[in-house]
């Protein structure tokens, strides 16, 4: 079940309240099936002493009382010696107000009966979806990364020949720049704010000398022996690792430029994350060549998405094992100083990072439950090194940049490490040494074991946020790329870049104890690319271990990505851990994750050429290619027809999504051959017709150029004389209906929406059915995270039974009752009607009412939940393909034909 279902059916029992069956409707809008509630209620599975009390084993303890004091019972009950039977659940209650604990969280409930929908996420637990929350950024990295944003857009302006040789010393500047910031409030330089405070004190205010003093401080920490410098120099530390080795131009700076120095130097860097850099390259580097290298630089929280459940979850749990015991202990820690982390596409570094600095954490974590199980009497230090995590990036700055900021985290984790063990001790940073082993390559033409080798006994991670490219935005190399890595594929050039990642991740586990886990735009799993890519990942004996669903990218870079992802991570079929899909703040258990991210078999919808459930044909509308001189607004369908009425007959309306969603109107030009002539001897008919002409001819395509011969016609016209129905080729997956309508034959239809000729009215009440809804979702291709709909993917492959003339009609009595819903609101656009927050009650229950008579069709029983609609629709679609071999993917472009004869219903 999903939140919203469960938020709903809370709503439900609050709205029908009843203290007599209270706590089984709560238990019951969790999912919990009826005849455990009916055991329940018999006493079978209540174990409670007392007859005013519920305990259902690992569920809850149940009791009502006459008091206010509900949270004071709560703690005295969840001491209980009655808890041995773990409830998860400690919930007491007046029926006014309800008390609660999560026993396993410590996390408390106290609200008003009226309430419950509003905190429905407490309980998810009973629907084995565990609430975890994300970590919040740190201010100070968006403050940095807002300030040296705007330090480089003055630095640009007064400098306007900075960029001449190229961005990469204009990026080099700024990375010594981030460096000395962070070493002045972390001890790498000896004084605290040395830094800062040195360039206040010698440069002028106006800015006009600071770029002398930076290169003469860069020059000197280059330099092993600088005592013969000034003072206020030579106090600098020698630093090492390449980072100052380059002699380069330092731009000159103005007032505001030094100010912004000075106001980034009171931020504490000490707090900064080192993967802070990733952001501020995307903040400072060249728009144009970063954007075509399709990289989105990763917060923390997002990177945390992806190494909890890939191993650090999995680390914790055995800390928690083994605490007590010694031995146990130490072979934790023996564990991760052998564990290798492998980044592909690692950036900057990242989720490197990250992951080296929780490694770091978790290896203190297990000292202090060393040092309470033994005596330990000489210093501590840490096994974890840098050696262990490796990368490959195909930019040298970036590459560069990676491990700097690898050098960084270790600086700040020593400090960390000491901080929190007594004994804790680090060597000094200073000179900077061994990095990670960070490769500067393109990821999709280099052996991966040339970079991260692999050894019998090795356990290793790959993790990561490669490039993700649609095909249509993917340079030459990058198609190239893409034929390398694919080279035994048939199909393949519809896939996304990201692809190469993942069929070379799967090469690189397969066989072994190793794991992996991308983020990806969601495209992986939508549409035509199931089919090509993931029945390759399945038979290499690779399965999905964890998903997270859908979700809005979030960062802390200057420009933030918009872009829809999931996260994906893949183990060994022989690898037995439980598989988990987290949805929102949810975590769900699932016995097998598909590769449309839901439960249940590993299926691969395909786009047929007719309907598998023989439903009339669905079209794509009418293109018109006009450069827009034969489609008319309002007023120029008005003006033209003032001076030339005889044009009425060749004008008809015009619509397709955008126009039908926001009640735009809009007209056409719609004229047949042999009307033409008549046409053509309308001026203002005239003059758009050969506009028309002159801009097919213009086009590179001969195809287009021959349409010219016919510039009164549509470049693919799918207008028939006939009643239509028009289902829009977009709309948002918030919506819980796809806005549909019926149309007359005085509209003409655009290639923005699909169309169904000749129809049935119950084909309506199908299309716009929660059932339907959920396959869309499900196997649908999505623009961000909108839904795309496709005559061939969507409605072809949709299953729906055979029905009788009964069923039919009652389908489309509820149909009627929903159009009549809509007239009741005139005022309103589809849009509207249909905006989740704000549909009509009216139409709402309207729609209720015609899915419950739609999913009668497939079964008397009702469905529970989105879950159990989608897994039985998968089936029926498995049981059709398989009775039907007739059906056949459907080619790409062509008249979508029948391929078999339609059974008589």
């Amino acid at each position: 079940m999903t939140s919203t279902e469960i938020h709903d059916k809370v709503q439900e029992l609050v709205n029908n309240f009843n203290t007599d069956s209270f706590i089984y409707d709560l238990l019951r809008a969790y999912g919990i099936s009826k005849t455990s509630i009916t055991r329940l209620q018999k006493g079978d599975f209540n174990l409670a002493k007392n007859e005013d009390e519920i305990l259902y084993k690992k569920k809850l303890f149940f009791k009502e009382v006459d008091s206010d004091n509900l949270m004071a019972l709560v703690d005295d009950y969840s001491k209980d010696e009655n808890l041995k039977h773990n409830p998860r659940f400690i919930i007491i209650t007046n029926y006014k107000e309800i008390a609660a604990k999560d026993t396993r969280t410590n996390k408390n409930l106290h609200i008003s009966i009226k309430d419950l929908p509003k905190n429905h996420t407490f309980f998810l637990p009973w629907a084995g979806q565990e609430v975890y929350t994300a970590s919040n950024e740190n201010e100070a990295d968006r403050k940095a990364s807002y300030r040296m944003a705007k330090l480089y857009d003055i630095l640009i302006e007064e400098n306007p020949e900075i960029l001449e040789n190229g961005v990469r010393e204009l990026n080099l500047f700024f990375s010594r720049l981030l460096f000395c910031f962070f070493a002045e409030d972390t001890d790498i330089f000896p004084v605290e704010g040395m830094f800062t405070n040195t360039l206040m004190q010698h440069t002028q205010k106006d800015g006009s000398d600071v770029h002398l003093y930076l290169d003469q401080l860069f020059k000197a920490l280059n330099t092993k022996d600088n005592s013969k410098q000034a003072s206020y120099i030579s106090q600098f530390p020698y630093v090492n690792g390449g980072l100052f080795q380059d002699v380069i131009r330092i731009p000159k700076f103005n007032k505001e430029a030094r100010n912004i120095l000075e106001e980034s130097g009171e931020l504490d860097w000490s707090h900064i994350n080192p993967d802070i850099f990733g952001s501020m390259i995307q903040a400072v580097v060249n728009p144009d060549q970063r954007g075509n290298l399709g990289m989105h630089y990763t917060s923390v929280p997002n990177i945390m998405k992806v190494i909890k459940p890939l191993f650090l979850d999995d680390l914790y749990e055995e800390l928690e094992k083994a605490k007590g015991n010694s031995k146990k202990l130490r072979k934790l820690l023996d564990r991760i100083s052998k564990l290798k982390i492998f980044d592909p596409a690692c950036g900057s570094g990242n989720f490197l990072i990250i992951a080296y600095k929780e490694l770091r954490k978790l290896e203190i974590e297990i000292w202090q439950a060393l040092l309470d199980t033994e005596n330990q009497q000489s210093f501590i230090y840490s096994n974890i090194q840098l050696t262990q995590f490796y990368g490959i990036e195909i930019d040298d700055f970036a590459h560069e940049i990676a491990k700097l900021s690898l050098w960084l985290a270790e600086h700040q984790m020593n400090k960390y490490f000491e901080n929190q063990l007594e004994l804790g001790k680090s060597n000094p940073i200073l000179p900077l040494k061994a990095s990670g082993n960070i490769t500067h390559a393109n990821a999709t033409r280099i052996d991966w074991e040339e970079v991260c080798p692999k050894h019998k006994d090795d356990e290793i991670y790959l993790l990561g946020n490669p490039p993700y490219l649609g095909s249509s935005n993917q340079d030459k190399e990058q198609k190239e790329d893409m034929k390398l890595v694919f080279s035994e594929f048939k199909s393949y050039k519809k896939l996304d870049y990201i692809s190469c990642w993942f069929l070379k991740g799967v090469n690189f586990i397969k066989g072994t104890n190793h794991k992996l886990a991308f983020v990806t735009t969601n495209s992986i799993t939508q549409g035509e690319q199931v089919a090509i890519l993931w029945p390759t990942v399945f038979d290499k004996k690779v399965e999905i271990a964890f998903a997270h669903t859908s979700f809005k990218w979030q960062n802390n870079a200057k420009s933030n990505a918009g872009v829809s992802v999931v996260i994906i991570g893949l183990k060994n079929q022989d690898i037995s851990t439980e598989k988990i899909i987290y949805t929102e703040n949810t975590r769900q258990v699932a016995k097998n994750i598909n590769p449309y991210l839901v439960e249940g078999r590993n299926i691969f919808i395909k786009g047929l050429r007719s309907s598998i459930s023989n439903l009339p044909e669905m079209v794509i509308g009418s293109k018109i290619s006009d450069n827009g001189n034969l489609l008319l607004t309002t007023e120029e369908k008005d003006n033209l027809l003032s001076k030339s009425p005889d044009a009425s007959k060749f004008i008809k309306k015009y619509i397709g999504a955008r126009e039908f969603m926001n009640g735009i109107d809009r007209y056409c030009i719609l004229v047949d051959d042999s009307d033409f002539e008549e046409a053509n001897k309308i001026p203002e008919l005239n003059s758009r017709f050969e506009k028309v002409k002159e801009f097919r001819l213009k086009s590179k395509k001969l195809a287009t150029q021959k349409k010219a011969e016919t510039p009164h016609r549509f470049d693919e016209d799918k207008y028939e004389k006939s009643d239509s129905i028009l289902i829009p080729q977009t709309t948002s997956e918030l919506r819980e209906y796809v806005p549909i309508d019926f149309f007359d034959d005085s509209y003409v239809i655009s290639n923005g929406a699909r169309i169904v000729y000749n129809h049935e009215p119950f084909i309506f009440g199908i299309l716009s059915s929660k059932m339907h809804n959920v396959w869309l979702n499900a196997v649908s291709g999505k623009l961000e995270t909108r839904i795309q709909y496709s005559n061939t993917l969507c409605y072809n492959t949709f299953p729906f039974p055979d029905i009788s003339k009964v069923k039919k009609a009652n389908i489309e009595e509820n149909v009627y009752a929903v159009l009549e819903e809509r007239e009741k609101h005139p005022e309103k656009t589809m849009a509207e009607l249909y905006d989740p927050d704000k549909m009509p009650k009216g139409l709402r229950q309207a729609h209720k009412d015609l899915d419950e008579a739609v999913e009668r069709c497939y079964r008397l029983q009702p469905f529970q939940n989105d879950t159990e609609r989608l897994e039985y629709l998968f089936k029926e679609y498995e049981k059709m393909i398989a009775k039907d071999t007739l059906f056949q993917p459907a080619r790409r472009g062509g008249k979508q034909k029948k391929t078999r004869k339609k059974k008589v219903k």
